[in-house]
């Protein structure tokens, strides 16, 4: 039974096709610079890598290009065999827990809720009509990045301003890379073997957040109302004293959209290391002893320690630490970093296992004498969305 997996932004459209529920991977690609000049698409298919510059006027025309080429390679011999596609929807809100089928009242919702994600919402939206165009006949399901994280408690997910921001504008503590972290901590728990258990999944990437996640639920989360809370990244500040922005505003002269947008896109170890927001290229000043690259992998590690510990204590314990995405499953120095700063828990790295770890490889780096074993776990948010999807349809 044929699945996509779905993931558009606004001028881009990635996808893996699967066959479920054997979870083998069919195809995948992605199309670039939609809606833009120079556009153009590239797939993936028996280890061979394809590119083809094409008009992508918009999401719809992707699509088609998309459809046209899993006939063209004998993906599928009709369009009906494509039973369903998954679509990843950044925000959720309070209202949805786990993944749905999308119907109108779902597409309304995921209007709304653009107010609170301006930048994710409205393009997850266009792949999604662009695909119920394009194959009326496939069930198209919504799999939410803040679901995950709906089993929060209340005083855990809110803030301590007045309650009628949270009742009238929604203001709390919503928490993003869900599919990630569902992945992840219940990758762990099949490695471990344990149903219930405490794990900490640490997903770290140019966007990064930390989870503690208790018997297969979420109990807590780095980021917040919006993506940018939590540990310092790649360009996000992560936490700061809410008193800088009106200061610097009066200090500058910018307007809160010019400050939002530092504080976003400009700032985490980009401000810091004013290198990059790759830690790759940090790293590699860091080997000439460059002093502001040295500070941003300061910041960025003790931030990660800082939540680490904190959900130590708030689990009463852990089972597995994880290290995902980019920067968790490639930087060795980063692991090691921070499982040092950890040692007065009794958690022990192995450096041999550490260092040979990396590039989609999956193990434990701890020593067996570690009390707490910690494991890098590469994601995979699209079977994690193929997953979810293949549930409405089996």
């Amino acid at each position: 039974m044929k699945v996509l997996s779905v993931n558009a932004g606004s001028s881009s459209l990635k996808f893996q096709a699967y066959e479920m529920p054997e979870e083998k991977v069919l195809v995948s690609g992605v199309f670039e610079r939609i809606g833009l000049e120079n556009s153009f698409y590239t797939i993936k298919i028996n280890g061979e890598k394809i590119k083809n510059e094409v008009n992508l006027k918009n999401h719809e025309v992707a699509v088609k290009h998309l459809i046209q080429e899993l006939l063209t390679n004998n993906i599928i011999e009709k369009l009906d065999e494509i039973k369903a596609v998954g679509h990843r929807i950044v925000h959720g809100g309070s209202k949805y827990s786990s993944s749905v089928v999308i119907n109108d009242e779902v597409i309304k919702d995921i209007e709304k809720l653009s107010a609170l994600a301006p930048l994710h919402n409205p393009a997850n939206l266009m792949g999604i009509k662009a695909f119920m165009s394009s194959i009326p006949s496939a069930i198209q399901v919504g799999c939410f990045d803040t679901a995950f994280h709906q089993t929060i408690e209340e005083d855990r997910y809110l803030y301590a301003v007045p309650n009628e921001w949270f009742e009238k504008y929604g203001v709390r503590k919503y928490g993003f890379h869900g599919m990630s972290h569902k992945y992840v901590s219940s990758k762990a728990s099949e490695i471990i073997d344990q149903k219930y258990c405490n794990i900490i999944v640490c997903h770290l990437g140019n966007g990064g957040s930390i989870s503690a996640v208790r018997d297969g639920h979420c109990i807590d989360t780095t980021m917040g109302f919006t993506p940018n809370a939590g540990i310092v990244m790649g360009s996000r500040s992560g936490d700061i004293d809410y008193s800088i922005i009106p200061y610097i505003m009066k200090k500058t002269g910018m307007t809160i959209e010019e400050v939002d947008n530092i504080l976003n896109k400009k700032s985490g170890m980009l401000g810091i290391s004013e290198i990059s927001s790759d830690l790759r290229d940090i790293e590699e000043k860091i080997l000439i002893k460059d002093k502001k690259a040295i500070m941003a992998h300061y910041l960025f590690v003790n931030s990660v320690v800082s939540y680490v510990a904190k959900y130590y204590v708030e689990l009463g314990g852990v089972d597995a630490i994880c290290f995902t995405a980019g920067v968790g499953e490639n930087s060795p120095h980063v692991r090691n970093m921070v499982i040092k700063r950890l040692a007065c828990l009794g958690i022990k790295i192995d450096n041999e296992k550490n260092d040979e770890i990396r590039f989609g490889k999956e193990g434990i780096i701890t020593r067996e004498d570690s009390s707490v074993p910690c494991y890098v776990i590469p994601t995979d948010e699209e079977v994690m969305i193929a997953r979810d999807t293949y549930e409405f349809i089996k």
